[in-house]
C-alpha cells in the first residue's frame, strides 16, 4: 500500500522558528532594526516648515501615523504633522481648510508609485501650490511612475525595497522619513524593534510569547475566530487601526491546499467601548480572544477635583484621583470581569510608558506574531491578493469608461 498527502498539519515551534529565520533572507522588515538612519535623520534636520503634510493610504500611512498619534498628546514640540490618508473631498478640504500650504512640507509615500488615493491627492494639492525639492520628498521604490517624477522635477527621494510589504513597512523609510521630519526619535524607535528581535531570535522572552500565542491562535481557530484588541487610551486609536490592516489583511489567505483562512480583528478602545461592545464579550457567543493594552504611566497627573456643588453625585468616591488612575482602574475591572467567565481567552501587554521605544516594541512584536501565525497556517501573510483584484476592476472601471 502506498500513501501520500498534501493536507494541512500544523507544525511544531521549532520548525515554524526555523522557517522565520530562513524567512528573514526574502523578507525585509526583518532587517529593519538595525537600518543605518544617517541620511533620514540628516535631510529631516533641513527641514524648516513647522507644518507636515504626510500623502499616503494603507500601509504606506497607518504605521507612521500610528506611531505619530501615540506619541503626540504627550510630546509637544513634536512638529504638527497632517495625515492626507484619503479621497474624500469633505475630509480633504476640512484637513487643509486652516493651514497655509506655502508653509508646508510635502511627503508623498506610494509602494508602487501609482496608488490611486495617494496620486490623486497629491495632483490636487500641486494644483494648489508649486511643489518643488524646497518643500516636498518622495518615498516609492525605483523604476515606477513617482521615481520618475522626482527625478524630472529634482525632488529629495527615498526607496522602499522591493522585499517590505506596506504594512510591514512602518520602520522603513516609508514611516521612518515622515516621522523623523516630525520630531521623533527614530533611533529609540530601532532600539525597540531591535529588543524584540534579539529576544524571539536568540529563544528568550518575546519568543516565548509571540510563539506560544500564534500557536493557540491557530490550534483555536475554529472557535475563536475573532480576536479583540481592547486598548486603554485614546492615543491607541490609530496603532489600533494598523493592527486591524496587519491582521486581515496578512491572515486572511488561502492556504497550501485552497482552504480559506483567517482570523478577525476588532478594535475597541477603553473605557468608550465598555458601554457598547464589553457586553457582547461577556455574555454573547464564546468566539472571541481579548488582548488589552495598558498604559502604567500616562505621564499626566491631572486630577478630578472635590468641589462642593457636586457633593450630591454617587461617583464622589472618585474625588482627588488622577485620571490615569481611574482609567487603569476601569481597565483591571473589565480584565477581572472577564477572567471572572472562565472561558473568555484574554492576556495583558502593560506598556511603562509613552514613548518611542514602546510604542516600537508593541508594532514589531505584532508584526512578528502575524508572521508566525502566517507559517503555522501554511499561507503566505505578505501578499494580498483579494486587494490587488479591486485595484484592477477600478482600473478597468474607469478605462471602460471612457
Amino acid at each position: 500500500m502506498e500513501y501520500s498527502r498534501n493536507f494541512y498539519q500544523i507544525l511544531n515551534n521549532e520548525e515554524i522558528f526555523e522557517k522565520i529565520v530562513n524567512e528573514k533572507n526574502d523578507i525585509g522588515y526583518y532587517n529593519l532594526p538595525y537600518k543605518d538612519i544617517a541620511q533620514i535623520t540628516n535631510y529631516a534636520s533641513s527641514v524648516k516648515q513647522k507644518i507636515i503634510i504626510n500623502i499616503g493610504i494603507g500601509g504606506s500611512s497607518l504605521g507612521a501615523k500610528a506611531i505619530y498619534k501615540f506619541l503626540k498628546s504627550s510630546r509637544t514640540s513634536l512638529k504638527r504633522m497632517i495625515f492626507l490618508d484619503t479621497i474624500d473631498p469633505l475630509e480633504i478640504n476640512y484637513l487643509i481648510s486652516d493651514i497655509n500650504l506655502e508653509d508646508c512640507h510635502f511627503i508623498i509615500v506610494s509602494k508602487s508609485g501609482n496608488t490611486v488615493e495617494p496620486i490623486s491627492v497629491f495632483k490636487y494639492i500641486s494644483s494648489l501650490v508649486e511643489i518643488n525639492e524646497n518643500n516636498s520628498v518622495i518615498i516609492s521604490e525605483i523604476n515606477n511612475s513617482l521615481h520618475s517624477f522626482a527625478k524630472k522635477n529634482k525632488l529629495r527621494f527615498f526607496e522602499i525595497d522591493k522585499d517590505i510589504g506596506g504594512r510591514f513597512s512602518v520602520f522603513s523609510v516609508a514611516g521612518l522619513v515622515p516621522l523623523s521630519i516630525a520630531g521623533v526619535n527614530i533611533q529609540k524607535l530601532l532600539n525597540g524593534c531591535r529588543e524584540v528581535s534579539e529576544s524571539f531570535f536568540s529563544k528568550k522572552y518575546y519568543y516565548e510569547h509571540i510563539m506560544n500565542k500564534a500557536r493557540f491562535l491557530v490550534e483555536n481557530k475554529s472557535r475563536f475566530n475573532n480576536n479583540v484588541i481592547f486598548s486603554y487610551s485614546s492615543i491607541f486609536e490609530c496603532f489600533n487601526k494598523w493592527f486591524v490592516q496587519l491582521w486581515a489583511e496578512s491572515l486572511g489567505k488561502k492556504n497550501i491546499n485552497g482552504t480559506r483562512q483567517g482570523l478577525t480583528p476588532i478594535s475597541l478602545i477603553g473605557p468608550q467601548d465598555q458601554h457598547s461592545f464589553l457586553q457582547l464579550i461577556l455574555e454573547g457567543p464564546r468566539d472571541k480572544t481579548v488582548t488589552f493594552f495598558k498604559i502604567k504611566n500616562l505621564g499626566i497627573d491631572t486630577i478630578i477635583p472635590k468641589i462642593d456643588n457636586f457633593s450630591d453625585f454617587e461617583t464622589n468616591y472618585l474625588d482627588n484621583l488622577s485620571f490615569k488612575e481611574v482609567i487603569n482602574a476601569q481597565a483591571d475591572s473589565t480584565i477581572e470581569s472577564i477572567l471572572q467567565e472562565k472561558d473568555i481567552p484574554c492576556d495583558v501587554i502593560t506598556i511603562s510608558q509613552v514613548d518611542e521605544f514602546n510604542i516600537a516594541t508593541l508594532m514589531f512584536r505584532y508584526q512578528l506574531l502575524v508572521s508566525c501565525i502566517g507559517k503555522f497556517l501554511q499561507i503566505n501573510p505578505y501578499d494580498q491578493p483579494g486587494v490587488e483584484m479591486g485595484k484592477i476592476l477600478l482600473k478597468q472601471k474607469f478605462q471602460n469608461s471612457d
